[in-house]
């Protein structure tokens, strides 16, 4: 039996508002393509049905305004049916990163009290005892007897209308205290960044073509969802292209895409690979997640020139809904992250809550309709972060009474034009290939660990090549003869942090060095080994290697600065990670003039199995030039 969903008062948006992300889906022409993904294709009508199955099967089970859904599934058709479906059923939805460690899943589903977790199968291990799962395709079949496929006929898309406060999402980021704090936003502020995007001139590609590229965990994949609800098709980025800058450029130009939004790190090497004359030009990039350097902003400004790129420097906390200001990239100027988007207000104030003058600078507070509702049953924090607005209304009439404002941390110059400089953090979270992370958490991990008594982690700018987090820890024990192994260290992060906040180097110390107050010394602390020396390689050096294998050896030397790499080292376990192993595979094909995909280093992390890897690719290219 099919379930009704509820009928709820309807509520009338404040004067100005943007029209709700629902009610603009529901127009768009049902036969216009919706979703690419390598599963399948969904035009907007099958998508509209769908998320109303999906609706009503959530209805059935007494989720609407205000429950939490936990989506645990890959990024695919399915995960944004099941996402418009559980919005259709007026609740809010929590991403669960299916390749996030186990513990860490449990924690996000358990803390943000999630009502139900919708995975990928019924039979999958639950995420945490005591919460309904349930299988995405349960929701999303038909009704016995009902007609279904390209003939049926659009059904009726009717949405569970909610007041634009309500929930719409809950986005966990690093927490400063070891544990992560779930962010959350209501509706009417999502909708509200998709038209400011639209204002700023940023989303105005009739029938556009928007690649998915962030993680669902990943507060970037909202401004990414949001296009469908315009129009445009959503085109999923599997894991292996986005880990590989050729693929990722094949990708850009097989799929016609017109807008990609990508972090600084992962943008440099698509760059060189995106070309004039490829797919529809320009391509909008969407750039954000962590600062651009000078170069990379004189090579953006300069794609834009020749007419490959127009290229938009966005930043947002998570708390503000994504995005808060917007500068456009141009080869002129030095790098800034522009001016705020409508829907906002900025202040840049000193350290006694002064507003600074043009020039000066100070902590960034942003405030208006698109600062969130504060931390997911965390009152204290929330009351801590999100403060009151001490801005002056318009007209001198006061300050915005009630209203609140959100202190991002984040210290900015106000430049004479209006726009910002970003110039840092002022506590201790960093940015790290476009991730948040707090450094105290991965601190209370490492410390929560048997043998470790003392843990500080840093993030250097030269870690095996590239910028990266460094962990340094005392043993529990001082007369102990030894440390815990890095190994075993990298090993017992990885089971409960997300891989992006796994050092990528482990340097034991006797002591911790402190200032003359008894602070630790952050200057003072050592920078990590080479990567053979710090990690156990296996200390064979070049000896008894083949020609591949010594070939291998001397570019992770150069990539990792490893010395006396063996066949027996694992890149990962030497402090690789993904940046690296695109640097890899970009060795191998100027020096060896071989096409290495990058999902071959990870499927040959030991350098004897990639060199042998690297072998058969040789012989078979061999084979063809015959």
């Amino acid at each position: 039996m099919t379930a009704v969903l509820p009928e709820r008062p309807r509520t009338t948006s404040a004067p100005g508002a943007a029209t709700d992300l629902l009610a603009r889906l529901a127009l768009v022409p049902a036969s216009r393509t919706a979703v690419v993904a390598a599963d399948r294709e969904l035009s907007f009508g099958a998508l509209r049905a769908e998320a109303m199955r999906i609706a009503e099967g959530l209805a059935a089970r007494g989720i609407g305004p205000e429950s939490v859904v936990a989506l645990c599934l890959p990024r695919g058709a399915d995960l944004v049916a099941a996402l418009i479906g559980t919005l259709t059923a007026g609740a809010a939805y929590l991403p669960v990163d299916p390749k996030l460690p186990a513990e860490r899943r449990r924690y996000l589903v358990e803390d943000a009290a999630a009502d139900l977790v919708v995975t990928t199968a019924a039979t999958a291990a639950p995420l945490a005892p005591g919460v309904e799962h349930l299988a995405v395709a349960e929701l999303t079949a038909p009704e016995p007897g009902s007609r279904s496929g390209p003939d049926a006929g659009e059904r009726a898309y009717a949405p569970v209308p909610v007041a634009g406060d309500e929930l719409a999402y809950v986005i966990y980021t690093s927490g400063s205290t070891g544990r992560p704090k779930g962010v959350e936003i209501g509706r009417a502020a999502a909708s509200a960044l998709l038209a400011e995007l639209e204002g700023a001139g940023i989303a105005v590609t009739e029938g556009g073509r928007v690649g998915w590229n962030a993680s669902p965990s990943f507060d970037a994949s909202v401004q990414q969802w949001v296009r469908i609800c315009r129009g445009d098709t959503l085109v999923m980025i599997g894991e292996e292209t986005r880990a590989d800058p050729a693929l990722l450029a094949r990708l850009v130009d097989e799929q016609a895409l017109t807008d990609l939004d990508i972090t600084p790190s992962h943008a440099e090497p698509l760059l060189e690979l995106l070309t004039a004359d490829g797919g529809p030009r320009p391509l909008t990039l969407l750039i954000g997640g962590e600062a651009i350097g000078p170069a990379l902003w004189r090579r953006l400004g300069e794609l834009g020139a020749q007419g490959v790129l127009r290229t938009v420097n966005l930043y947002g906390p998570t708390e503000c809904t994504v995005d808060s200001t917007a500068g456009w990239v141009s080869p002129d100027e030095a790098p800034h992250i522009g001016g705020v988007l409508p829907g906002l207000r900025m202040r840049v104030l000193d350290e006694k809550l002064n507003p600074v003058e043009a020039g000066g600078s100070g902590e960034l507070y942003l405030a208006g309709p698109r600062v969130g509702r504060g931390y997911r049953r965390r009152p204290g924090l929330t009351a801590e972060r999100f403060v009151a607005d001490t801005g002056q209304a318009p007209g001198g009439s006061g300050t915005w009474a009630g209203a609140r404002m959100y202190r991002t941390g984040d210290l900015v110059r106000l430049l004479p034009s209006g726009r910002l400089e970003y110039l840092g953090r002022a506590d201790g979270q960093v940015k790290l290939r476009g991730f948040r992370i707090e450094l105290p958490e991965i601190e209370a991990a490492l410390t929560a660990l048997p043998g470790v008594a003392e843990a500080a982690v840093v993030l250097r700018d030269e870690v095996h090549g590239a910028p990266g987090l460094v962990a340094y820890h005392r043993p529990a024990e001082p007369s102990s003869a030894e440390a815990v192994p890095a190994a075993v260290l990298r090993d017992a992060l990885a089971a409960v942090l997300p891989a992006y906040m796994v050092p990528a180097a482990f340097v034991a110390l006797d002591r911790f060095p402190t200032t003359t107050n008894g602070k630790l010394d952050h200057a003072a602390l050592p920078a990590p080994a080479p990567a053979a020396d710090a990690d156990a390689g296996s200390g064979s050096g070049s000896a008894g290697m083949t020609p591949s294998q010594r070939l291998i050896a001397g570019v992770w030397a150069a990539v990792l600065g490893a010395e006396g790499v063996g066949p027996e080292d694992n890149f990962f376990k030497l402090g690789g990670h993904s940046l690296l192993a695109i640097k890899l595979v970009s060795r191998v094909r100027t020096e060896l003039g071989v096409a290495l995909p990058v999902k071959a280093v990870y499927a040959h992390p030991r350098l004897r199995d990639l060199a042998a890897h690297l072998d058969t690719l040789v012989a078979a290219a061999a084979s063809q030039d015959r």
